[in-house]
């Protein structure tokens, strides 16, 4: 009987060291990581800066001077007339390299399909710029 009242003190004494270890962890602040703005305004703190994916993370569309693109709302990419791929392509050329994401997640926000060969050359300049 002894060692049953033994064994039952043990395995609470054990709980309740447990208990405070685990309450002691969770109110005692974590250091503070200053965060480091990059040159290009991205915070740091995302493993996928929001600035450079071409992922849609949100729902405000902007535009890039570009409004009569949204006339190709719906159209997939193979259906566009030369004269509709070269209007994207103008539009692509005015970017500045840091506006191309921004303007891709635009597109895809408005549903407008970006030729193969300019997707292409968006991606090789978003990868570009997340590597430097």
């Amino acid at each position: 009987m002894i060692p049953l009242i033994l064994f039952i003190l043990l395995t609470l004494v054990i709980v309740i060291l447990f208990e405070i270890r685990e309450r002691l962890k969770a109110s005692t602040p974590e250091k503070a990581v200053p965060r480091q703005e990059r040159p290009d305004g991205c915070c740091g703190e995302h493993l996928v800066c929001e600035r450079e994916t071409l992922l849609q993370t949100n729902a405000i569309i902007e535009y890039y001077d570009d409004e009569e693109l949204d006339a190709l709302s719906g159209i997939p990419a193979e259906s566009y007339t030369p004269s509709q791929i070269q209007s994207i392509q103008e539009v692509f050329n005015t970017l500045k390299d840091n506006e191309i994401a921004g303007w891709c997640r635009s597109m895809q926000l408005r549903n407008i399909a970006i030729p193969a060969d300019i997707r292409d050359e968006a991606l090789m300049i978003v990868r570009e710029r997340r590597n430097s």
